[in-house]
This record gives structure tokens, C-alpha cells and sequence, in this order.
């Protein structure tokens, strides 16, 4: 209790609380010690907790009820001129039962709430390890929240506490599994009371949970060992709240009649999703170490701090063959399972790379731009990596975190990245290879899943999490241009010939799809935009909307709509991406000026009917 709360309690001439049907009250137990002979004690007894109710408006309407009787009866003790406290277990404001009176009392008579002690904050101190550190965020979940919900939420979650167990326990267990997180879960129950609690969450009865319980993913950053001697700092800023002081609340003014005492104590890319450079914020990445994989710069694969593009001869797809069919589990010291060379950063010894226990490899989409494009999967796979892989400019986009290693390469060593990334996880690391957009379409999942079809990494876990893709979020921004059936094509003649693209294309238009064009050009590919333009024309009238989207969710975002004949290829570059539509695309100006297009989801019997 804060001494402001006893001051409160120990001055007031009603003291109120809540409490069951069975009359006994937590915060009035707490304060016992500090009720004086001659004060008035108000017993607030819900009607319902966890049972039924046959009140005719339901659960909520015996509860709406009972809130208005209850605040009729502080307030006959304020108009009566009587100063009451009302005791609330934690904070008043932190989905406490005080709130009710707060909203029915405050605008009508002097209130004073005074803060208290959470139980997300008794648990930390009881658990004895950090809730938050640095620029992590603390997420607090209602446990009575649906299951998928939850999953969500604690997937993407730095650190997270999880309150009103009790019944809500074996769901909230089951989205701690889902969400990988169980392994991190603490379980605290009636924090700083003698009847405390605490265990690993996995290992808890769930008949044993009561209500004033809580699960805790505690910080993340707490869990690596601080750096030796020879060791870099981590990049996090000087934590948050690291001093101490005194802390004055506000007061309405003194005498106030009514107060509420908390404290009492608590119970409880762009376009191209793949080949294309896309954009987001850079993250400025601690030194490596030497030893730690991703110190040497060789192969394409260079330290975190360095930038570097540029590809050795050695990095080319053809330089590293993929690993031979019935390979051994052992290998020599700096060398693959399969005998080849290790990719540059991979420790030469098992015992450098050893993770904190099965390796897997994830390979996550990033969405075509910064973090609001993330989906909640994706940014719970990202949290749990313990190594992240991928093309310099999109592992920009993923935050630092102390310990966890970031390996980048130049964006044309997909097939050396992807057995980097399993080679890593065969040693027992998780891996997380990133692509922009989504990883299936024209990225990374197919290099990953490719190498992990045969030995040494057979046996190596593969998951992939999908991304908003780069067509979506063009099409998103422009209107509904997708509305109907389309295609999905690359203009890249990187790794197919010109001729198989043209002849999709001419295959799309002559089906009357609308066609969405990644990887239209790039610095030495300056033809395919105008050549494709010509092949489409053979089906499409000039007329043709054409959506321009560049840079989609980033800084430079450009999304035009042309016709067909007055594509300009100079305008098209590695980050814009084409939406070409049917015969059947409509375009219209709104009121606000901007342009839409929209390709209806019916379509004529006869194709040529206009």
C-alpha cells in the first residue's frame, strides 16, 4: 500500500469495498489493520460473478444494476456530508470494480483516485525478472478474451501479462502453445499474499487456478546474458524508469469527500516480393563479434555494420552446389553436412552455432513496407528468431534485439542464403529468413523449401509465414483493380528466358486477365517494360487502365493509373510494380479528385460483347 492510500483509509468515516456473495473481500483484508473503531464500513456484494443469473437483462443487466444501486449508496453518504474511501484491490483504473463508481460518481461530487500497485508489477517483482526493457513493448490481455484473439496478440507481443485466469486458464495455456510462447510463460498467483504462487506456466494444474492469477512473458532482452569483457553493448538505450524518486498524484483538493484507495495490495517491399529492393527504416545493428556467425564479411555474406552489396564470384548461384542426395549427418569443421563450404558467417564448429534447443527455419513475409504492414504471425515468428537471414535491404526493416545475430547478403545468393539459414537451424538455432512482400510469390520460400527437399536438412523444420504481397497493397491503394480472375507474371528474364515470358503474356491477355507485373525493370534490365507493353497491345485496346505503384507503404509511395499505349518505360523501375486490366477494368474520379479503378466480378457470356 502506498502511504498516501493509508492516509486515505485511516481518514475517511465510510470505508467501501466489493465483494462476493460470500461476503469476504480481498481489499478490505489487506487494509484491516488500518480501519479504526466508529468508521462506517459499506459492503458493495455482487450479485453474480461466475455464475447464472434469471435477471432479465442477462449477466450485464444484473451488473448495470447492481452499479447503480451501489453508487446510489456512496452517494446518500456523500450528500450526508461523509468522506468515503472505496477500496480497490491493485489500481483503481486497471480494470478494477471502482471504475463503475468512478464513471456514476465523479462529475457530481470532489474524487481523488489514488494509484496503487498492479498486479502485472507485483508479479514482476515476485518473479524477480525484468517485465520490460529498453524500446520493448508491454502488452496486458484480458484472459476472457477469445482464443484465436489471444494467439494473435501474444504472438506478436514483446512482453506480455495475461490477467483473470481462473475458468479462462486452459485457453489461455492452449494460446501461450499456440503463439510458441509457452515455454516462456511464468504463472503467478495472489502475488505478495501468503497464499503466493509461482511456477512455469506449462506445469500448472489448470483445476488449481483461481481468478486472482496472471501469466507473464517476461522481457525478452532480460533473457541474454550480459556481454564479457570483450563483448559489445547492446544497442538499447538507457532503460526507462531505471531511477527512483517520489511521486505526487494529482488531487482535486484536499478534503475531498470521496477517494478511492488503490495500492491495497493485489491478489494477483515493395514490389517484386522477392527480388526487388524494397525500403523501411534502417536499424543500426550492434558489432559481432569474432566467432559469432556473421562476423566475416565472405561470400556476399557480410557483419551487420557493413553495407556492402557487392557479390565475390564465389557467391554466385553456381558457385555452391546444393547438398548430394544420402549425405551423412557429420561434417568436417567449415563445412556443410553435404561437405561443401560453409556459407560465409556459419561458425566452422557445431558448438559456436548451438541454439537454445530444435532448430527451425521460418522463412516470414514482411509485407511491401514498414511495420504497420506486418501481420501479427509474422511479427511473433520475427520476436522468437534467434538468427534472422536475408537480403541486406529488407533485414534492415526487422529492429535490432541484443542476441539475436543478423546475417546479410546481396539479393542474388538466394539458393547460398536458404542453406545458410538451414544449416544454422540443423545445429539447433531458429532461423528466420525474411523476404518483402510475401515469401511464396517470387522469394525466398521457394530457395528454403528447395534445398530443405533433400539431405543433410531433410529433417530440418520449415515453416513459411505469408505476407501482404506487393500486388495486394498496389491493388489496395488504387481500388479494386483484382476484383476479378488475374495473373501473376515477372518480367525478370534473370532466371527464364524472354521468350517463355512473352508467351505468358500473350496467354493472359488473349484469356482476358487482368495481369499483375512484378519485377517490371531494374539497372540492367531496361527493355521488358516496353516490349511487354507492345504484347499486351496485341489483345488490349490502348485504352487499357494500367496501374503505376512504386514504393506502396514506403516514403516515396507514387500510384498512378494510365492507359495502356502511355505506359512510359523510363517512369518503371525495380520498385514499382504493374496492374494491367481486363477488358471489363472501369476507372472513375471521385468527389475528392483521386482516381479508382475496378474490375467488376460479373462478366458477359460473350467475351467480345462490349
Amino acid at each position: 500500500m502506498t502511504l498516501r492510500a493509508v492516509e486515505v483509509i485511516t481518514g475517511a468515516e465510510v470505508v467501501a469495498y466489493h465483494s462476493a456473495r460470500h461476503g469476504r473481500s480481498v481489499a478490505r483484508a489487506i487494509a484491516a489493520r488500518h480501519l479504526r473503531p466508529g468508521q462506517l464500513e459499506e459492503r458493495l456484494v455482487y450479485p453474480v460473478t461466475t455464475g447464472t443469473t434469471d435477471h432479465p437483462g442477462g449477466y450485464r443487466g444484473a451488473l448495470e444494476e447492481f452499479y447503480a444501486e451501489a453508487a446510489a449508496r456512496l452517494a446518500a453518504h456523500l450528500d450526508a456530508g461523509r468522506s468515503v474511501a472505496l477500496l480497490a484491490e491493485g489500481d483503481p483504473l486497471f480494470y478494477g470494480s471502482y471504475m463503475h463508481m468512478h464513471k456514476r460518481l465523479a462529475d457530481r461530487y470532489p474524487t481523488e483516485v489514488v494509484p496503487g500497485v498492479t498486479s502485472v508489477s507485483a508479479a514482476a517483482a515476485r518473479l524477480g525478472t525484468p517485465l520490460v526493457e529498453g524500446e520493448e513493448v508491454l502488452t496486458v490481455l484480458p484472459g476472457t478474451l477469445p482464443e484465436e484473439e489471444l494467439t494473435a496478440r501474444l504472438a506478436a507481443a514483446d512482453a506480455a501479462a495475461v490477467l483473470k485466469l481462473g475458468r479462462t486458464f486452459p485457453s489461455v495455456r492452449r494460446a501461450l502453445e499456440r503463439a510458441g510462447r509457452l515455454d516462456e510463460a511464468r504463472y503467478v498467483e495472489r502475488a505478495t499474499t501468503d497464499a503466493e504462487r509461482t511456477a512455469p506456466l506449462a506445469g500448472v494444474d489448470p483445476a488449481t487456478v483461481p481468478y486472482f492469477s496472471l501469466a507473464v512473458l517476461p522481457s525478452r532482452v532480460a533473457a541474454v546474458p550480459p556481454p564479457g569483457p570483450s563483448g559489445p553493448p547492446g544497442p538499447e538505450r538507457p532503460g526507462e524508469g531505471a531511477g527512483a524518486g517520489p511521486l505526487s498524484p494529482g488531487r482535486p483538493g484536499a478534503g475531498s469527500p470521496m477517494e478511492s484507495a488503490g495500492g491495497t495490495g493485489d491478489p494477483a517491399g515493395r514490389p517484386g516480393d522477392g527480388e526487388v529492393p524494397g525500403g523501411g527504416i534502417p536499424g543500426d545493428a550492434p558489432p559481432v563479434p569474432a566467432g559469432v556467425p556473421g562476423a566475416r564479411p565472405a561470400a556476399g555474406f557480410s557483419a551487420p555494420a557493413d553495407r556492402r552489396a557487392a557479390v565475390p564470384a564465389s557467391a554466385t548461384p553456381s558457385a555452391v552446389p546444393p547438398a548430394t542426395a544420402g549425405a551423412t549427418a557429420a561434417s568436417p569443421a567449415g563445412a556443410t553436412a553435404s561437405g561443401e563450404p560453409l556459407p560465409a558467417g556459419v561458425p566452422a564448429t557445431p558448438d559456436e552455432a548451438a541454439g537454445s534447443g530444435p532448430g527451425e527455419v521460418v522463412v516470414v513475409g514482411l509485407g511491401p513496407a514498414g511495420p504497420l504492414w506486418l501481420t501479427p504471425e509474422a511479427r511473433g515468428a520475427l520476436a522468437r528468431a534467434e538468427d534472422l537471414v536475408g537480403y541486406t535491404t529488407y533485414l534492415d526493416r526487422v529492429p535490432p534485439r541484443p542476441g539475436r545475430r543478423r546475417h546479410a547478403s546481396d539479393n542474388k545468393v538466394e539458393a547460398e542464403r536458404a542453406e545458410f539459414a538451414l544449416e544454422l537451424a540443423r545445429r539447433g538455432r531458429r532461423v528466420a529468413v525474411v523476404s518483402s512482400g510475401d515469401p511464396g510469390v517470387f522469394a525466398m520460400a521457394t530457395a528454403v523449401l528447395e534445398a530443405a527437399a533433400g539431405d543433410p536438412y531433410r529433417e530440418v523444420p520449415v515453416r513459411v509465414v505469408p505476407g501482404v504481397t506487393a500486388a495486394h497493397a498496389a491493388a489496395a491503394r488504387a481500388g479494386a483493380p483484382l476484383g476479378h480472375d488475374y495473373a501473376v507474371i515477372s518480367l525478370s528474364d534473370r532466371l527464364k528466358p524472354w521468350d517463355v515470358i512473352a508467351g505468358r503474356l500473350r496467354a493472359a491477355a488473349a484469356a482476358d486477365l487482368v495481369l499483375a507485373l512484378y519485377n517490371p525493370a531494374s539497372r540492367s534490365r531496361v527493355h521488358q517494360v516496353a516490349e511487354a507493353r507492345e504484347v499486351l497491345l496485341e489483345h488490349r485496346k490502348p485504352d487499357t487502365p494500367v496501374v503505376v505503384a512504386r514504393d506502396v507503404g514506403g516514403p516515396e509511395e507514387s500510384v498512378r493509373i494510365v492507359p495502356l499505349a502511355g505506359l512510359e518505360p523510363e517512369r518503371v523501375d525495380m520498385r514499382t510494380i504493374l496492374l494491367v486490366g481486363s477488358s471489363r477494368t472501369r476507372t472513375a474520379r471521385r468527389g475528392d479528385g483521386s482516381e479508382v479503378a475496378w474490375t467488376p466480378r460479373r462478366y458477359p457470356p460473350d467475351p467480345s460483347r462490349p
